[in-house]
């Protein structure tokens, strides 16, 4: 058995992904094409309900799979097909090999299957003696080169044509040209006799039909439908989470497949198979079906209260299409054999903890997967679960357990940081950035300065300069997190002027501390769970209309996290519940509860561009607030490329991935400087950090900060 990689063995993985330049391009311009390809498809379209509407259809299957299958295995076998059950990988290529020896069948030739991936079909039957031959065109080249695929979609996607070039003349023993049309061509006159030779036929399915003993094939390529049509012997193998009750449930999820894969409204091949027909290539004419269902942990997923979301997915590759991390490193450093975040949780439960307690760790939780999945399955926080689980199964690391024990205690945490006010001074630079890297750092977090603790935090200033307004409009409670009470405070200094300026009275609790996102992060559910507890109870909730924020990533937490952190505490639960409904993000507090005008504001010659947190324009779902307020704020607003994609601040991913981190943020330094704004406005202190100290490090003039702060500035 191979050895598990550390995360140290894993990490110059990724560094071989960085230096492969033409993976970084063809991955950015498929990223930034597929997402208005997608736009596109799912324009005039209700897209949030189709998703509800599946999660719902997928749940409900889900619940009922032992009926479904029951149903589905009848109906099969009275259309004269032979169903089989197969409780994992294993059986389930045995049973394949043992039907290949009983019809006699030599020759194989299959179309791309994830499923067949995950139980290593080829490998076995290569070995019981069977030729095996991929037909799809990604799938076959990937055979051919001896590798797994790195997109469940297109599997050949991090290759060049000249690669395939190379490949092809290898193949042919001729040289090969690397014109596309002509490559396929060649691939095509490959594989035309395998398909006549073959005796038997392998597919997957996208849908196993309960109603109708069917299954349907969603393909671009018509190899499916000669795989399954020409060969004697046609076996499908499919998972139980395929399993749907009626052709409604399919043609329903069939509406958003091929537009959350590829941006395409329907694929070329849509294929049903009812039943077994005719054959002229079997002697009897008889043609025989054979339906394999793979169970492999699926059962189990289906009754996990927490997991059985997973059972929603719908195999389309649109997470990894999204995610900023896959886009620089790709399927083969993002996954297992299932690839991008649902690739991340299913190896988990397919392949065993080894092989997935590095990838988990390599989330960045931008919840951009979460937001464009079908399923409307909750990816980031099923992430994080199985890394708490690993730890918990192998033990918790020193640094972990460290910041744990130090977030517990809010005395002690707030006395280390302002300790550190006195420790940084030799080290401390006049405009707040640290001059030296301290020793836990290396080298490769070079690629950003760091900030100083500030000389007064908040809640110090707060005691001094808590404003007393007359007659107030609203009552609010101030949540400031650690950053922006101990490291930013003047961001909230400035919210507290815009929020006196327009009647609203305040409260900073003082008991307040981290929100205990960063713990999360690094999959201390417990600890995460024990910080929940210490804020919910520094929160008198009677007392407030509102509770704000102004970091994008503690409204996000505090919002949907803290009640599903305390769900076995039933008082603790009402009283998150009651909390979380109160929480608002400043951006949306200002523009659209104080709807605050531009008559209030000075007009400044300005030009100003803006960065939308993850957790904001994703876990928030808040886009025109910030944009309209730099406006309303006295500024010109100018648009930046690929304005919400992650900074990759992602706070403890940026210390365990720096070479990751540091090239999201140079990609979004690009894209900010091309603007030729003067100043760039975003709403979380963390994307700060990192913007503020990657633009240091270059030496921009480029002046970072916070919304609340340049409508404080320009207050008339």
């Amino acid at each position: 058995m191979q050895k598990a990689k550390n995360l140290k063995e894993y990490r110059e993985e990724l560094r071989e992904s960085l230096d492969n330049d033409f993976l970084r391009t063809t991955l950015d311009n498929f990223a930034i094409a597929y997402k208005a390809g997608r736009a596109n498809a799912f324009k005039d379209m209700d897209v949030k309900e189709l998703i509800n509407e599946i999660a719902c259809s997928k749940d409900e299957a889900g619940a009922n799979a032992d009926a479904l299958y029951k149903e589905f295995k009848e109906n099969a076998e009275a259309a004269g097909i032979h169903v089989h059950y197969a409780k994992d990988g294993d059986e389930a290529n045995r049973i394949i090999a043992q039907i290949a020896k009983d019809t006699n069948c030599k020759k194989i030739v299959k179309s791309k299957s994830m499923t067949a991936e995950e139980t290593l079909l080829n490998h076995d039957l290569e070995a019981a003696g069977l030729e095996v031959t991929e037909t799809d065109l990604g799938e076959w080249i990937i055979q051919l080169r001896h590798e797994g695929p790195s997109h469940m979609v297109m599997p050949a996607i991090h290759l060049s044509r000249y690669q395939v070039g190379e490949l092809f003349s290898d193949v042919t023993g001729k040289k090969q040209d690397s014109d596309i049309d002509k490559l396929v061509k060649v691939a095509r006159r490959e594989l035309r006799q395998k398909y006549v030779d073959a005796d038997m036929g392998i597919t997957g399915a996208n849908f196993a039909v309960a109603e109708t003993g069917g299954i349907g094939l969603v393909t671009n390529e018509g190899n499916a439908r000669l795989c399954s049509t020409l060969p004697r012997v046609h076996v499908a193998l499919m998972g139980l989470d395929k399993l749907l009750p009626k052709l409604h449930d399919a043609l329903r999820i069939l509406k958003a497949l091929p537009r959350n894969a590829t941006g395409q409204q329907i694929t070329s091949y849509v294929t049903w198979i009812t039943g077994a027909n005719e054959c002229a290539s079997a002697e009897d004419g008889k043609k025989e079906i054979h339906y394999v269902m793979l169970d492999n942990g699926r059962s189990e997923l289906i009754k996990d209260p927490l997991f059985s979301q997973v059972n929603r997915c719908i195999r389309c590759g649109a997470c990894a299409n999204v995610c900023p991390v896959y886009r620089l490193v790709g399927g083969h450093k993002m996954g297992h054999i299932y690839i991008g975040a649902i690739g991340l949780i299913l190896t988990y439960f397919f392949h065993g903890k080894d092989k997935a307690k590095n990838l988990v760790q390599n989330c960045i939780n931008c919840e951009a997967c979460k937001d464009v999945c079908a399923g409307g399955i909750d990816l980031p926080r099923l992430i994080k679960e199985i890394h708490a689980r690993i730890l918990e199964e192998d033990g918790h690391p020193l640094p972990n357990m460290l910041l744990g024990k130090v977030l517990k205690n809010r005395k002690l945490f707030h006395g280390l940081l302002r300790a550190a006010k006195w420790g940084q001074k030799p080290v401390a630079e006049k405009d707040g950035f640290i001059r030296h890297l301290p020793l836990i750092f290396s080298k490769e977090h070079s690629f950003r300065a760091l900030p100083t603790i500030a000389e007064t935090p908040f809640r110090d200033w707060w005691k001094d300069n808590k404003p007393h307004v007359e007659k107030p409009k609203h009552r609010v409670a101030l949540f400031s997190g650690c950053v922006q009470d101990f490291v930013y405070p003047e961001q909230m200094a400035a919210a507290v002027k815009v929020f006196a300026a327009n009647d609203v009275a305040m409260e900073y609790p003082m008991e307040q501390s981290c929100c205990g996102l960063p713990v999360q992060m690094m999959g201390e559910m417990k600890t995460s769970k024990e910080v929940a507890i210490q804020n919910l109870r520094a929160f008198e909730l009677g007392a407030y209309d509102y509770i704000i924020t102004l970091c994008a990533s503690c409204a996000g937490h505090l919002k949907h996290n803290y009640p599903k952190l305390v769900m076995d505490k039933p008082a603790l639960k009402l009283k998150a519940d009651e909390f979380a409904s109160k929480v608002i993000d400043y951006s949306s507090f200002v523009h659209d509860v104080l709807k605050v005008e531009e008559k209030d504001y000075k007009k400044v010659d300005t030009k100003a561009t803006y960065h939308a947190p993850c957790h904001l324009c994703r876990g928030l779902d808040v886009h025109e607030a910030p944009r309209k307020l730099i406006e309303t704020g006295g500024m010109e607003y100018v648009e930046c490329s690929e304005e919400e994609v992650c900074c990759g601040f992602g706070g403890t991913f940026s210390m365990k991935f720096p070479e990751l981190s540091a090239e999201l943020l140079s990609n979004k330094l690009n894209n900010v400087e091309e603007t030729g704004a003067e100043v760039l406005l975003t709403d979380c202190p963390g994307c700060i950090m990192q913007l503020r100290g990657g633009l240091k490090t270059r030496g921009s003039k480029v002046k970072v900060q916070h919304i609340a702060e340049i409508m404080a500035e320009n207050t008339k």
